[in-house]
């Protein structure tokens, strides 16, 4: 059996040797870089900047109700054959017998028209409140796309941290193996020499081989959150990712101790000076800045312009027309627009148009009633996402401020539990310890590592 063990572990050895060892091609990433990357690869975001472009036509297209209408048409036509009325002979000759026809050609061989037409609105209530509909369809676009630009962000953050914590999680069983290998290479020896038991050194093969079985475990860990950070920033899944920054390093008490990777980290994580903020002070801010909050604010503006639109079916329309017309016919080969004068006619026109909207059954009603209740949802709505947003803010920093407490005293628990092995190998070494001490010292060092990572991460 103890050999058994021993193969095992050695064969695990080898397999593992040169883990969490980077490789010398993989780029690196630091936090502000990986969110630069999504920002400017996220399909995400593009598609809500194409509904922006659609909103900004939109716009335009708003304005072209109140703004003139100008159009000009010209057409041309050939008659191939005249068309013939029949006529009383007797319209051309008073001597003609009586029911007597003659037939009579109707028209020219080419006929000539132009038209040139402007009309202006003068008094249009709907153009006019639906130039200020599209801004606010405009302005709530440009919500979405902030809102969907800190979705990317948060989601490049949270993969970013995830993937820390598995590398500290690889770190730390890494470092376990080395402690535990070095202590059964001790024991080995001091086996030879008869100062401890075989059940010792199997005891501690068995925890090596058992660290050891970790490590894949460990390492695919590593390699699936990077893989999910290298979706969230939009770049190809096989290129090796190396990360900027050390949760174990972080120093949360006193951020001006951190090196610029860790300083990167605690600044685009947004928690310096989190433990100094009210409550109150943070649902201020998420009132004004939360985007889910401010897209439902600008819904209920776009809802009160629907309704104003509706509103607007019930007034007249007042408008400016003129027009201008030539017109010209010939005979035989044409030319543009007649030879002479005596062949082209003109005409000028120009008015004031009123339409005044007197019964069209009961739609345009129902239409305003309609936009009311949809007003009256999205108000119940933001309403909900309000009293949300508070709790969700205060829960969030009710759990900030734990994990800045639990960090403070898993702090202090490492440096005990590295003290603690250190004496746990002293007294095993002198032969006044046991090897189950040594080994629960490692593992408390081990946990009390991983906690503050943990708490550091939270």
């Amino acid at each position: 059996m103890k050999k058994s063990i021993l193969t095992i572990a050695l064969s695990l050895v080898a397999a593992s040797a040169g883990i969490g060892q980077e490789p010398a091609s993989a780029e690196r990433y630091s936090l502000g870089r990986a969110i630069q990357v999504a920002l400017a690869n996220s399909q995400t975001l593009e598609d809500a900047e194409f509904g922006l472009q659609f909103a900004d036509q939109q716009v335009r297209e708003a304005w072209s109700s109140v703004l003139p209408d100008i159009s000009a048409n010209f057409s041309y036509s050939r008659n191939l054959k005249l068309q013939e009325l029949f006529l009383p002979a007797r319209f051309l000759d008073p001597s003609a017998a009586p029911g007597e026809v003659v037939p009579i050609r109707v028209g020219t061989d080419n006929a000539w028209n132009a038209t040139f037409a402007v009309s202006q609105p003068l008094f249009e209530v709907q153009a006019f409140i639906g130039v200020g509909a599209a801004g606010r369809f405009r302005a709530l676009q440009q919500e979405v796309v902030r809102g969907t630009a800190q979705q990317v962000v948060s989601a490049v953050r949270q993969a970013y941290f995830d993937a820390l914590l598995a590398v500290e999680d690889l770190r730390l069983i890494e470092q376990s193996i080395d402690r535990v290998r070095q202590t059964l290479d001790e024991t080995r020896a001091m086996n030879r020499a008869g100062l401890v038991s075989d059940y010792d050194v199997l005891r501690l093969e068995v925890q090596l081989a058992n660290l050891e079985a970790n490590v894949r475990r460990a390492e695919n860990a590593v390699e699936a959150g990077k893989r999910v950070l290298a979706v969230e920033m939009g770049i190809d899944l096989a290129t090796p990712i190396a990360l900027d920054g050390r949760l174990n390093e972080v120093d949360l008490e006193d951020p001006t101790r951190n090196d610029v990777a860790n300083g990167e980290l605690l600044g685009l994580a947004g928690v310096a000076g989190g433990d100094q903020v009210s409550y109150e002070q943070l649902v201020d801010v998420a009132e004004r800045r939360r985007s889910d909050l401010r897209q439902l604010r600008s819904t209920i503006l776009l809802d009160e312009a629907r309704i104003s639109v509706e509103r607007a079916e019930f007034f007249p329309k007042l408008s400016v027309f003129s027009n201008y017309n030539v017109t010209a016919q010939e005979n035989g080969s044409p030319s543009f627009f007649g030879e002479s004068s005596n062949q082209r006619s003109t005409s000028a026109v120009a008015g004031l148009r009123v339409e005044v909207p007197i019964f069209r059954g009961f739609a345009r009603s129902a239409r305003l009633q309609q936009a009311r209740a949809m007003m009256r949802q999205d108000e119940a709505r933001l309403e909900r996402a309000l009293l949300d947003a508070r709790h969700q803010v205060v829960t969030l920093l009710d759990n900030v401020q734990e994990a800045r407490q639990r960090a403070a005293s898993q702090r202090r628990a490492v440096a005990q539990a590295q003290r603690g092995f250190e004496i746990a190998s002293a007294e095993y070494r002198a032969g006044l310890g046991s090897q189950l001490q040594i080994t629960d010292a490692e593992v408390a060092l081990r946990e009390s590592e991983f906690n503050y990572a943990r708490a550091v991460y939270d």
